[in-house]
């Protein structure tokens, strides 16, 4: 875990693409996207179907590596707003066992604005917490410090003649976006002209590297 400081708060960056809070014992994680593959076999796309079971897996790692107890996601948590429905039995398990253990909460967002049967834990649309606020998508007018997701943002770069990505956050003096932290979930690049759009001033792209966190200044 990477310490760095966000509007007078500080926060942890993990390489996974979560953050946890220290003051609170809380891990955020942005765009889990549980049951994407089996959307995508209702339409003839076949995938194998473990994407929500390699998510929890990973989850329920750092809930045990940091101590968390509490859960905050930041929308799009199911790929669809039957996603929870289609959960398979182990993952189902491996959710309500993380959401019995902690305060969790789901925050809606565009695929999953209607989540019925959320396994446990509270459903907002969007919430302040010690100041930060915690929503889905980045608003550009918004002028309190937040923290969001949507967007999926990866660090696309060449390094001696190879091109490598990596899923990084993306950050101004205000806004803080998480990348996803799904096991089957895309990236937009970090310059695209969404996320400048979104963050409405110059950021930059972060990125944890062992013990220091590495930064990207991007194209306003």
């Amino acid at each position: 875990m990477v310490p760095f400081s966000f509007c007078g708060h500080e926060l942890m960056a993990l390489p996974q693409g979560a953050l946890f809070w220290p003051a609170r014992r809380a891990l955020l994680v942005a765009d889990l996207h549980f049951e994407k593959a089996s959307w995508f076999a209702r339409f003839g796309q076949l995938l194998p179907p473990y994407d929500s079971i390699a998510t929890l897996a990973d989850l329920t790692a750092l809930v045990a590596a940091t101590g968390a107890a509490e859960i905050w996601c930041l929308g799009d948590s199911f790929h669809d707003v039957q996603g929870c429905e289609r959960l398979p039995a182990q993952a189902q398990a491996m959710l309500r066992g993380l959401t019995e253990r902690t305060r969790w909460v789901w925050i809606t967002g565009n695929h999953d604005p209607l989540i019925a049967d959320h396994c446990g834990g509270t459903v907002v649309d969007e919430m302040t917490v010690d100041g930060l606020v915690l929503r889905h998508e980045a608003d550009p007018r918004e002028i309190r410090p937040e923290l969001s997701g949507h967007f999926h943002p990866k660090l696309r770069i060449t390094v001696r003649g190879r091109r490598i990505a990596r899923r990084c956050f993306v950050a101004t003096e205000n806004k803080l976006i998480l990348p996803a932290f799904g096991a089957l979930t895309g990236g937009l690049d970090a310059d695209h002209p969404e996320i400048g759009r979104a963050l409405g001033a110059p950021g930059q792209a972060l990125v944890p590297v062992a013990d220091r966190m590495l930064r990207f200044p991007l194209a306003a």
